[in-house]
């Protein structure tokens, strides 16, 4: 609607009557719907039922901090509208470091437990970074495969360190259902691995997809001059290659594009090495956290924030109680998002907020009902009587 001037129902109503035999999928970010902020409960459950009604089917529900109670929001309100639930577990760290404790194996393993619990019909790892290494793969699925046989598995990573296929392989091998990846002319860097890789590899294995090469050599070759089209808006027109550096900054695919992109545009290209360093320290003052919109915008408005004012991660630690902070990072320290694993950080959180408000539980719980005929009142008189909701 924003950008494109469109309805987003006519769209999904149009691409549905076009494609009535295959499912269509969407992220929903938990209690915050579509948006970066919380909605009260009635407006997420309303979102998914005329999201349903209008032609989607498997709702791919996450929290940006892997926070349960805004998880669970989201998994019930794409239930009640009788939507498919994939609940997606976002996946930092590297579980096969015995040195990375924080989001360890076991820590991934409880947190299914409690998704499978709440009656979620397809598990899902979403990793964002592309951290997914080939061994991690194999531990994580093969321990998730064996703890819950009868759960179908998926697993999304984007290719930024250019290993996408290899662990999306390990993945197949440990047991996993299905596997995103992008067709050849958009797969690698921050996108998901290439199909036509992962398709060649797996031909004449166990796993051989069945799908015919030649297909996929078309369908790319169509994308590929449509991708031509849109050469001045490309992240190739900065990014030239893959980074194995992601396994250090833990900056998720679309943001390191951003990033990258927002780096030159200021000016700034030359500093973008500094960009990627203060984003791995940004993400230790807020406490390690786990990275996907919005909480991979905090610690990149911390990073960049670090960065223009030429501060270290100890000096903004020592003067935190008199630096004026991105709002992002304010908000999220008082609690707008969530709550992370493991807490807030301490005492950074306290010398930041001082005696700001704090949010205790779900935020999301505390709004009061949205009223949608008063809504529809004020938009009809805003655009007048041809408004259709």
């Amino acid at each position: 609607m924003r950008f494109l001037s469109e309805c987003p129902w006519k769209r999904l109503q149009e691409l549905r009557a076009l494609i009535p035999n295959v499912p269509f999928q969407m992220l929903l970010r938990g209690a915050n719907a579509v948006g970066y902020t919380n909605y009260p409960d009635n407006a997420v459950f309303k979102f998914c039922e005329v999201a349903k009604e209008n032609g989607m089917d498997i709702f791919r529900v996450f929290d940006s901090l892997n926070y349960v109670p805004n998880m669970l929001l989201g998994m019930e309100a794409a239930g009640a509208a009788g939507g498919v639930v994939e609940a997606a577990i976002s996946y930092t760290g590297d579980v096969s470091d015995p040195m990375r404790q924080k989001y360890s194996l076991d820590y991934y393993l409880k947190l299914a437990d409690e998704l499978v619990k709440a009656g979620t019909h397809i598990l899902c790892i979403k990793d964002m970074a592309g951290l997914l290494k080939p061994e991690a793969s194999k531990l994580l699925v093969g321990a998730l495969r064996d703890r819950f046989p009868d759960v179908p598995i998926h697993v999304h990573t984007h290719d930024t360190a250019g290993a996408g296929v290899a662990a999306m392989l390990a993945c197949a091998e440990a047991g996993a259902d299905v596997v995103d990846v992008a067709v050849d002319s958009m797969a690698g860097m921050t996108s998901q691995p290439s199909m036509g890789a992962i398709v060649a590899c797996a031909k004449g294995t166990k796993l051989d997809t069945g799908i015919a090469l030649e297909k996929v050599f078309d369908y790319s070759e169509y994308w590929e001059v449509a991708r031509g089209l849109y050469a001045p808006f490309d992240c190739t027109a900065t990014m030239k290659s893959g980074n194995a550096d992601v396994y250090e900054n833990e900056i998720p695919g679309g943001q390191y594009t951003n990033l990258h992109f927002q780096a030159h545009s200021m000016g700034l290209g030359n500093k973008f090495k500094e960009v990627k360093k203060a984003y791995t320290e940004a993400n230790k003052l807020l406490g390690d956290l786990i990275k996907v919109t919005p909480s991979s915008k905090i610690v990149g408005d911390l990073a960049q924030f670090m960065v223009q004012n030429n501060l270290t991660r100890a000096e903004v630690e020592e003067r935190a109680d008199e630096l004026s902070f991105p709002l992002s990072v304010v908000e999220f320290l008082q609690g707008y998002i969530g709550i992370p694993h493991g807490g807030f950080p301490e005492p950074f959180r306290s010398k930041v907020l001082k005696s700001l408000n704090r949010i205790e539980g779900r935020p999301g719980a505390s709004l009061p009902p949205l009223d949608f005929k008063v809504l529809e009142e004020g938009l009809r008189a805003a655009h007048g009587e041809d408004y259709h909701p």
